[in-house]
């Protein structure tokens, strides 16, 4: 099929029926405002969530990387486990794919490769048990080999499950009972290719608007979907698309979505996809991705890629980014995102295959303030003060959040090696899966008379 472009846009319901809608791009404002200087973290997390269009509670994780995508909760954790690790709720086998899950009420949402069709499964987080699947079949073939079931963590906003497939596929569901919405073939219907590793940004949903990175032609680098109906609402740069998955931010009083595409950042207005600025940063290298997703200080944003590239901070409240520290020596990640703690950011420094070393970093300077050897890469969450650290080989650790060093007071094998999805913490447990596995591991911190 072909893309006409800026003039119409065409959808798949779930009953089949072909929708068309008109589209049309929206001016390039000339900046952003002005604001103030870089906060401590709580108060960065206090500038709260923009997203879903719904309440979700506190322990709800809805979407990548929790209610705000910063990978912090505000679940209260145990700072220690029986010798045998935490106790395990439950676990069942799970297809292929590098998608975590999202939690929601009570509910365990999945996206998963079983053979040859995509599957979204939500289960019962108290039980494991299956409510509901919504099944469509999956084209993907991964260009090397890898896994080819979906990378993206599905997005639950206002009772509906929205999914973007490794074959670029955009899909909503209702989350009540999996009852399919809409259907978009999204990569084919705007021409883009599945670059080195599929599609992989997991969807944000605000003011009824799906925002992924697609990297289409005829500018559609970021295209932003009418959650209602699926149809193209608006398309953005003519960047390729990157593995970072967007994120919200409020600059100059206004609502702002930051993506980190294959070329750099993109500042762009969540309603219209108006370009509001921009800054590369991307490796010399061709064989190269930008995967960890933006880390929002404030008004300033943390960037950070591997292949030689390095990290950033970048201060947004003027016209243009500007620059505040940057290097290759600090934290540079290959794919996993950042966490923040009171000025101080946590992450995994260096190239997964060459053995990534954990660290933390003074978020103002780029000052490294320690640096762990020996854990290999992994995906790091917030609960209060203490880190969740999941390392790619399956063992979980719990270590207080401080610039003193990194000491764990809990760990634990607790799943197969070849992890690359990020888990998920709510309702007191971490949800998490590797090749093989999802299990459901509680972490709801207790008193001593209550063991």
């Amino acid at each position: 099929m072909e893309w006409k472009p800026q003039t119409v846009s065409q959808v798949v319901r779930g009953d089949g029926a072909r929708l068309t809608r008109d589209v049309r791009q929206s001016p390039v404002p000339s900046s952003l405002g002005r604001c103030g200087a870089l906060r401590r973290a709580a108060c960065w997390l206090a500038v709260g969530w923009l997203g879903a269009g719904s309440a979700v509670k506190a322990d709800d994780w809805p979407q990548f990387l929790g209610p705000m995508r910063t990978g912090v909760s505000r679940e209260s954790i145990d700072a220690t486990w029986p010798a045998a690790g935490p106790r395990v709720r439950w676990t069942r086998p799970v297809g292929a794919g590098f998608a975590g899950p999202a939690v929601v009420g009570g509910k365990v949402v999945l996206h998963h490769r079983v053979k040859g069709e995509d599957v979204l499964e939500c289960l019962e987080g108290a039980t494991g048990t299956t409510i509901w699947k919504s099944a469509r079949p999956s084209t993907y073939r991964d260009s090397f080999g890898f896994d080819e079931g979906p990378r993206a963590v599905p997005t639950v906003a206002g009772g509906s499950v929205y999914t973007w497939g490794a074959d670029g596929v955009l899909s909503r569901v209702t989350l009540e009972d999996g009852a399919r919405r809409w259907s978009v073939e999204a990569a084919k219907l705007l021409g883009a290719d599945q670059g080195f590793f599929g599609m992989a940004c997991s969807p944000l949903v605000t003011g009824g608007v799906v925002i992924v990175q697609v990297g289409g032609r005829d500018g559609a680098g970021v295209v932003g979907f009418e959650a209602e109906t699926g149809a193209v609402r608006w398309k953005a740069t003519s960047h390729e698309a990157g593995y970072a998955s967007p994120v919200e931010a409020r600059l100059g009083g206004k609502p702002r979505v930051l993506c980190f595409t294959r070329e750099g950042l993109v500042v762009l207005d969540p309603s219209t996809g108006a370009l509001g600025a921009s800054h590369g940063w991307r490796s010399r290298q061709h064989a190269s991705v930008n995967a960890a997703t933006p880390l929002v200080l404030g008004e300033k944003v943390f960037l950070t890629s591997s292949y030689d590239t390095g990290a950033v901070l970048l201060d947004l409240s003027g016209a243009e980014p500007k620059r505040i520290w940057s290097g290759d020596d600090s934290l540079s990640s290959h794919y996993a995102s950042v966490v923040p703690r009171e000025g101080l950011l946590f992450g995994f420094h260096g190239r997964q295959e060459q053995g990534a070393s954990l660290r933390c970093i003074d978020a103002a300077t780029g000052k490294v303030r320690w640096t762990e050897e020996g854990l290999g890469s992994g995906a790091i969450l917030l609960a209060a003060d203490r880190m969740v650290v999941l390392t790619e080989r399956g063992e979980l650790l719990v270590a207080e959040a401080s610039a003193a060093g990194f000491r764990p007071t809990a760990r634990a094998q607790v799943l197969g090696a070849g992890i690359r999805a990020q888990p998920a913490l709510a309702d007191g447990a971490l949800f998490a899966r590797d090749p093989r596995k999802l299990v459901c591991l509680e972490l709801r911190a207790v008193s001593s008379g209550a063991r």
